[in-house]
C-alpha cells in the first residue's frame, strides 16, 4: 500500500512523535511510506523533526509559505492509495485532493472545517466520538495511542540530577511536554508551592509559549531545562510524574510515565478521564490549586515507589492492524 503522511508543523511533540512512529512501522511492515514535512521541520535544532524520521520513510518538504496549497499539489503527484493528515495544516491540504482515501488522526478534536471534507477519522480516545457528526463517524474508529519499551540511558538519573543541582535523595517531581496554558504548568508551580514540601524539588521540561512567563515566576530551586532530546532519561530522573492540563486529548505523556514506572497525579482532563483505571488513583479537578497541593502532598507522602502497569494494549503492535483494516475498509467503500 502507498500511504503519505501529512505533518505541516515545525517542532517535534507527542504528535510529531506519534506519526514518526506510524510512519516507522508501516514502512517496516512493507508499505512504501512517504511523508510530507514543511521545511522549518528539516532546520537544525534540537527541536526539528526530519532528522528524526526513520530512513525507511521517504522525506519530502514544502515551503513554509503556502505549504498547504504545495502538500496539495504533492499529494496529487505522489498519487498514494492513501493521504493520511495530522493536525490543521495537512487536513486543510487534503481538500482539494479527490484521487485517493483521505484519513486524518484526531490529534485534538474534531473540527468541521479540517475534518468534515475527509473520508474517515481515527479518534485517539473514546469521547472526541460525540462530536462527531453520525454521517462521519459510520467512517470513524477509536484507537489508542501508544508508547514504546523504551529504557533510560545507564546513569540518567544520577547524571540529571547532578547537572541541575538536585541532591540524589530529593524527591523530585517532574513534568514533561509543551509549556503552554493548556498544559496547566501555572497550576503545578502554585500548588508546588503551596504544598511545602521540604525535600522535594520541581522540574517543569519542555519548551513553548510561556516558558518564560513561567520562568520569571518560578523560583530558582525549581528546574526549566527547556526542550529535551532524551524524555525517558528525565522520567527515570523523576519520583512522581504531574499533569495539571487544563485540556489533554489523550495524554501520550502519561503513557510514557507509565512506561517509567512513575506514580502519577493528574487533573481530569479528556485524556486522564480516559486512562484514569489503567493510573488506578483518583483525579484531581482541573484548576484546583489546593486539590492538586493535596494530592501532591500525598503522593509525596507515600514514598519513593515505582508501578507495574499494564501496558501491553498500548503498543504500536497492537494498533497496526487495526490502522491497517481501517486504511483497507475505506479503500473498499471508494
Amino acid at each position: 500500500m502507498r500511504i503519505v503522511h501529512l505533518l505541516l508543523t515545525r517542532r517535534f511533540a507527542g504528535t510529531e512523535r506519534h506519526v514518526l512512529e506510524l510512519a516507522a512501522a508501516q514502512a517496516q511492515a512493507g508499505h512504501d511510506v512517504s511523508l510530507v514535512l514543511r521545511g522549518a521541520a528539516s532546520q537544525s535544532r534540537p527541536d526539528a523533526i526530519a532528522h528524526r524520521v526513520d530512513p525507511g520513510v521517504k522525506v519530502h518538504l514544502v515551503g513554509d509559505l503556502l505549504s498547504g496549497w504545495q502538500a496539495s499539489g504533492l499529494v496529487r503527484r505522489l498519487r498514494p492509495d492513501v493521504a493520511h493528515a495530522h493536525l490543521s495544516g495537512g487536513c486543510r491540504a487534503l481538500k482539494s485532493v479527490k484521487a485517493c482515501l483521505r484519513v486524518a488522526t484526531l490529534h485534538i478534536r474534531y473540527k468541521p472545517r479540517q475534518h468534515a471534507h475527509l473520508d474517515g477519522l481515527i479518534a485517539i480516545a473514546p469521547w472526541q466520538l460525540a462530536e462527531i457528526p453520525m454521517s462521519l463517524r459510520e467512517r470513524t474508529v477509536q484507537i489508542d495511542n501508544w508508547t514504546h519499551d523504551c529504557r533510560a540511558e545507564p546513569g540518567a538519573r544520577e547524571r540529571l540530577r547532578r547537572a541541575h543541582g538536585i541532591a540524589d535523595d530529593a524527591f523530585l517531581i517532574g513534568t514533561l511536554g509543551r509549556v503552554e496554558r493548556s498544559k496547566g504548568h501555572d497550576v503545578l508551580l502554585e500548588s508546588f508551592t503551596r504544598a511545602r514540601l521540604p525535600d522535594a524539588r520541581l522540574a517543569i521540561v519542555g519548551h513553548g509559549d510561556e516558558w518564560k512567563r513561567m520562568r520569571e515566576r518560578a523560583p530558582a530551586s525549581v528546574v526549566m531545562p527547556g526542550f529535551t532530546d532524551a524524555p525517558r532519561d528525565w522520567l527515570a530522573a523523576f519520583d512522581l510524574f504531574v499533569s495539571c492540563a487544563r485540556s489533554e486529548p489523550f495524554g501520550l505523556v502519561l503513557l510514557e510515565a507509565m512506561q517509567a514506572g512513575l506514580p502519577i497525579v493528574a487533573t481530569r482532563s479528556e485524556g486522564a478521564q480516559h486512562l484514569a483505571g489503567l493510573m488506578g488513583a483518583p483525579l484531581v479537578p482541573v484548576d484546583d490549586v489546593d486539590a492538586m497541593a493535596t494530592a501532591i502532598s500525598a503522593a509525596h507522602g507515600a514514598g519513593l515507589r515505582r508501578v507495574a502497569y499494564p501496558l501491553t494494549p498500548y503498543r504500536i503492535d497492537a494498533a497496526l492492524p487495526r490502522i491497517d483494516a481501517f486504511y483497507r475498509a475505506g479503500l473498499e467503500r471508494r
